[in-house]
């Protein structure tokens, strides 16, 4: 779902209020994930907007948020109620689609843009689900983000899928990076399994900024670690590539319908090695010993 904001002469008009409120609960569809016996839903969502947008809104976002979750509860009820031929339906056989329902209270934040990005106009919706542990699999708690940026008659959404391995004791230090950007060198001490490297911003929340030109992505490459294995691997998520000891890494996203998934791709990290951003910022990598 698009949202315009330009008028009739092509200039650019002012984000309406119920634009946020659908923004809201189409993001919301996006982010259901299916369980056996229930479909989880997202109950935290922030939303960014221009700042001369949010001043002008400021005064109302608190009925503006009310409404919000006035919208996602009825949203939730419709799923659940379904077409009129699944009502009919179900006077006959048993239903099996499974509940639709959040995890807990709704949250619903509207907020100035921090960092300058977006243009008067824009919107940004993003949305936050906690996917539960698979303690039998070795998979810890896991939280989709998903992001959607309405730019003019456009709109794209981003995926992420942050994992977290089940509770253990873990090294001090795994590993030690060091780089030099706009702001001079820089070391960051490895004491996570999972880190992303990039630019940053609101949309792209990154361990490791990086002050350059736009050349090297808001979010630009992600380092993981396998804690069974002791690993660890690098995955490219950018536009103009990374490169590893020299060599260009496989992209570790697919663009499907204007969204960005993440494919599975990853690259072995050695011990020892140099990471290349867009062939403009490079990091040295030391595995922890």
């Amino acid at each position: 779902m698009v949202f315009p904001t330009t008028d009739r002469a092509g200039a650019p008009s002012r984000r309406q209020a119920r634009d946020i409120t659908e923004a809201v609960v189409a993001n919301m569809r996006q982010n259901l994930e299916r369980l056996r016996y229930s479909t989880l839903a997202p109950s935290r969502y922030t939303v960014y907007l221009h700042p001369r947008e949010y001043a002008r809104l400021e005064g109302i976002v608190p009925i503006l948020q009310e409404q919000t979750i006035r919208a996602l509860v009825e949203e939730l009820a419709r799923l659940n109620t379904g077409s009129p031929v699944r009502r009919w339906v179900r006077r006959f056989v048993t239903d099996s689609e499974p509940e639709v329902r959040n995890g807990s209270d709704w949250q619903v934040e509207v907020l100035a843009d921090p960092d300058g990005e977006m243009s008067e106009g824009d919107l940004l919706v993003d949305s936050e689900l906690v996917l539960p542990a698979r303690p039998e699999l070795g998979v810890g708690e896991r939280t989709r983000k998903i992001t959607t940026v309405h730019t003019g008659q456009r709109a794209a959404t981003r995926e992420q899928t942050i994992n977290r391995s089940p509770e253990s004791p873990a090294p001090s230090v795994l590993g030690r990076i060091e780089y030099d950007d706009e702001l001079g060198h820089h070391s960051y001490d490895v004491i996570k399994d999972s880190l992303t490297i990039g630019r940053g911003g609101i949309a792209y929340p990154v361990d490791i900024r990086i002050v350059s030109s736009p050349d090297v992505s808001r979010e630009h490459a992600r380092i993981r670690r396998d804690p069974g294995g002791d690993r660890f691997v690098l995955i490219d998520l950018s536009s103009l590539g990374t490169t590893l000891n020299g060599r260009h890494v496989p992209k570790g996203y697919d663009e499907i319908d204007g969204s960005k998934k993440e494919n599975g791709l990853e690259t072995p990290l050695p011990d020892v090695a140099t990471i290349g951003l867009a062939d403009t910022v490079f990091l040295e990598f030391r595995k922890g010993r």
